[in-house]
């Protein structure tokens, strides 16, 4: 997930880079991390489980910049059978 950008700028213009949360489309005009994503899109950040391009994405990565193109689905466990 590394190779992927984040939020860049170019002559002082800022290039916004596109992402997707459980199936909407986003566009991000700064840097911004998994934990603020999750806070500015008033999605729960306890409980829950987040993957990023299908492969689980630990908590402790949270702090990581969002990088363009990924594809971020955020699970919450629910109990029941």
């Amino acid at each position: 997930m590394n190779e992927q950008q984040s939020v860049g700028r170019v002559g002082g213009m800022t290039i916004p880079i596109g992402i997707s949360v459980n199936g909407t489309d986003h566009e991000l005009t700064e840097p911004t991390t998994v934990l603020e994503l999750l806070e500015r899109l008033d999605l729960p950040t306890k409980g829950v489980a987040v993957a990023i391009n299908g492969e689980v994405f630990s908590r402790a990565r949270w702090s990581e910049t969002v990088g363009r193109g990924w594809e971020i689905e955020v699970l919450t466990a629910v109990q029941g059978g």
